[in-house]
């Protein structure tokens, strides 16, 4: 089941507080987290591509 665009946005939240809170980063947990956030992005692209072209449709019907 594909997550809604609030949950995706919510974990990219995550990656990015949790990058924000270490002292020191390590490579390997660090390397992961961004591997992570790019695959979010591009969920959430994909999500937002789908959004726009449900907001286009109903445009067309007005």
């Amino acid at each position: 089941m594909k997550k809604n665009l609030d949950e995706l946005l919510n974990n990219l939240t995550e990656i990015s507080d949790w990058f924000e809170n270490q002292e020191e980063v390590d490579i390997e947990t660090g390397l992961q987290k961004v591997k992570e956030a790019t695959f979010l992005l591009k969920e959430i692209k994909e999500r937002l591509e789908i959004i726009e072209n449900e907001f286009k449709e109903i445009k067309k019907d007005l």
